[in-house]
């Protein structure tokens, strides 16, 4: 079944929200090399991740993306009920 666009910039979200390697959310947010780079680049333009440079670039939800993760999930609950 075909994931929507929410559901996999949820899953991006709460993968780097203690911070992730792109590799990690690769496998985490069951994606693929490929497709990972315009939902990153997305999330880097709308401020809601931010990268953090070392040796390993980490990425890393910010207080707005948090903020739209709980929102995500108060929607998606909702819709349950």
């Amino acid at each position: 079944m075909k994931r929507s666009r929410e559901e996999i910039v949820s899953k991006i979200l709460d993968v780097c929200l203690n911070g992730a390697n792109k590799t990690k959310i690769v496998y985490q947010a069951n994606l693929n090399f490929r497709t990972i780079n315009p939902y990153l680049d997305l999330l880097i333009g709308k401020n809601l991740i931010k990268v953090s440079q070392g040796q390993i670039l980490r990425y890393e939800t910010t207080p707005q993306g948090i903020d739209m993760l709980e929102d995500i999930k108060e929607v998606h609950n909702g819709l349950l009920c």
